[in-house]
């Protein structure tokens, strides 16, 4: 690529740069729905003339669409600006440890036209069969981007390292193959950073700076979020906490280590507390065992507790490491800390400090949806990025 010899630049960022008026733009539309014109010009301190042709430039491109706003008082009209409800839009994936979705998302962020199924657990097949779902997902629309979350850790180069499911190094970005020659922007992550997202944006944690997520599916994941985005590490694989040495020293887990906090709470440790044998499917099997604790069931009270307890403990170590504002509790979690022995357990395990004021703990309110919904905005904040827009606007 050569360089442009009147800016000494790239002629690809210069292109760039002249979206970054526009992506502020978006930004603000997916942040306040309905915002005026002359609201959108005092955030972002633009001049009447520049939010007519960055608002025009948008409405070309099919992004956003806008209707006069109520008149108030005296002076000019103004419009409000919404998402377009035929614009481009974004696929969201969600493959989970027994199972699969698909959905659309526009600039609003809502997923609909959910398709999903039961998996075999074969990567392959796996793959095909998503890849044909988004392909009907996606028939008829601009798609600019694609989210998948996995049940799984996922590294910089992409590949979902599933051990629960026995997958080793699995590449799912062919799922982007559907959607034609063209190559599609696809952000890949773990299911529970995505659901993490989520809550951060437009859940229970919403609002807050320092957010600190945590599910029990098959085992425990999580993510720590600043300002709703996720803090990924150095390599893209962070917040893989189900894997803290929190757990028996001598119970191996399939990651290869030993002592890993995930499999003390999760199905397989219900099914250890009431003498049962290891489930086939740990997550319908922990979804079972509630429902009898629930129903008052002794035994099943009793497994809960002891699991509902090594969770409490567990998170406020991470309360004293991580100091957030909030912990939100998705997946089986929910459920595990409906038990009283956890916020016993909570309680006892913070510092002498914390017990006045307590960090928060609450429970997700996306419930399954949580992983989908993150997928979308995580998708939707790199195709409304200059960069995204630039590829996309400009093709």
């Amino acid at each position: 690529m050569t360089a442009s010899t009147e800016t000494g630049r790239e002629p690809g960022r210069a292109r760039v740069d002249r979206w970054r008026t526009k992506a502020e733009v978006l930004a603000e539309v997916r942040r306040s729905p309905g915002l005026t014109r002359v609201e959108l010009a005092r955030r972002l301190s633009l001049s009447s003339a520049s939010v007519t042709e960055t608002v025009a430039r948008l409405r070309e491109a099919g992004w956003i669409t806008e209707c006069r706003a109520p008149v108030q008082g005296r002076g000019r009209p103004t419009t409000c600006l919404d998402a377009c409800p035929d614009g481009p839009r974004v696929v969201a994936v969600d493959v989970r440890h027994e199972d699969w979705r698909v959905g659309l998302a526009g600039l609003d962020g809502e997923v609909t036209d959910v398709v999903g199924a039961r998996h075999g657990r074969d990567p392959s097949a796996v793959a095909d069969t998503v890849r044909a779902a988004v392909a009907e997902v996606a028939a008829g629309h601009r798609v600019v981007a694609v989210g998948l979350a996995a049940p799984a850790p996922v590294s910089d180069d992409g590949l979902v390292r599933a051990t629960e499911l026995a997958w080793d190094a699995v590449d799912l970005g062919s799922v982007t193959a559907a959607l034609g020659p063209d190559p599609v922007p696809l952000q890949v992550g773990n299911d529970a950073t995505f659901a993490g997202v989520a809550e951060a944006r437009t859940g229970a944690a919403a609002g807050s700076g320092t957010a600190l997520y945590l599910t029990v599916e098959v085992g425990l994941g999580g993510a720590l979020l600043l300002d709703g985005r996720p803090h990924l590490g150095a390599h893209g694989a962070a917040g893989e906490y189900g894997h803290l040495p929190f757990g028996d020293p001598a119970r191996p887990c399939p990651c290869g280590a030993t002592g890993c906090w995930g499999p003390e709470v999760d199905g397989r440790a219900l099914a250890r507390h009431l003498g049962a044998p290891a489930p086939a499917d740990p997550r319908s099997y922990a979804e079972a065992v509630l429902m009898r604790a629930a129903g008052g069931e002794e035994d099943a009270v009793a497994a809960v507790g002891a699991v509902a307890a090594h969770l409490a403990r567990g998170v406020a170590g991470l309360v004293h490491v991580h100091d957030p504002d909030v912990v939100v509790l998705g997946g089986l979690a929910r459920g595990l800390r409906a038990s009283s022995a956890f916020d016993e357990a909570y309680e006892r395990a913070l510092m002498a400090f914390r017990r006045a004021d307590p960090v928060p703990v609450l429970d997700a309110v996306h419930g399954d949806d949580g992983a989908l919904r993150g997928a979308a905005a995580l998708a939707l904040d790199h195709a409304t990025s200059p960069e995204g827009l630039a590829e996309f606007c400009e093709a």
